[in-house]
């Protein structure tokens, strides 16, 4: 009788969808080469995908890979902001090196271009997402308010794991990371905003040539 219990519930951990827990487990991703990754095997497309090719014009292209198991409504909402071409023309305003690079809500001209908030997507706001913020993620900046997030994003220069359960992590570099460098390695004023404005050209989807 005991081995016939042991069998069926067997039986039924296989048929048994994953539960939505198991589902957001961040993939492998701390130990991956960057230069394994050829760039030049990503196209852009209109067809929403995974992936999208951050140009920063004369600085290269960065392609990151987006991880709706981890972070479905800020992976939905940022594709929303892509397909729209919400990001052609901004800036990235704020840029420590050795921390991050942050964009995606500052026009040529300093201003705020305004987009939808959403909820925040970390632990401390009660949301399992278990992606760290080392070095190649990409994350949604937000205010002192846990749902203040709308459209700016930092990718990280290098790991910081007191950001950690407290920003939305969401995606990951995995090509360009030596855009991050340069980029992070720029001059700044007082306010870690680059002297010469670094302009992100576009942010397209992209898809992987097979």
């Amino acid at each position: 009788m005991k081995r016939f219990f042991c069998i069926v519930i067997a039986i039924l951990m296989i048929a048994l969808p994953l539960t939505s827990c198991e589902e957001r487990v961040p993939p492998a991703h701390e130990d991956l080469d960057f230069s394994q990754v050829d760039i030049s095997k990503f196209t852009e497309t209109d067809k929403e995908t995974d992936y999208v090719i951050i140009d920063v014009g004369s600085y290269g292209k960065i392609v990151v890979r987006l991880f709706p198991d981890v972070a479905p409504e800020t992976v939905e909402n940022f594709k929303k902001l892509v397909s729209k071409k919400f990001y052609d023309g901004l800036i990235f305003h704020r840029v420590i090196e050795g921390f991050m690079i942050q964009g995606g809500g500052i026009t040529q001209e300093y201003s705020e271009k305004d987009a939808d908030t959403i909820k925040g997507e970390f632990s401390s706001n009660g949301f399992e997402n278990n992606l760290k913020h080392v070095r190649g993620v990409i994350s949604m900046a937000r205010t002192n308010v846990k749902d203040s997030a709308s459209s700016q994003f930092f990718i990280m220069h290098q790991t910081s794991p007191h950001l950690d359960g407290e920003y939305a992590a969401f995606g990951f570099t995995v090509a360009g990371i030596e855009v991050v460098d340069e980029i992070a390695g720029v001059a700044t004023n007082s306010n870690d905003m680059p002297k010469k404005a670094v302009i992100i050209s576009s942010i397209r989807f992209a898809e992987m040539a097979e």
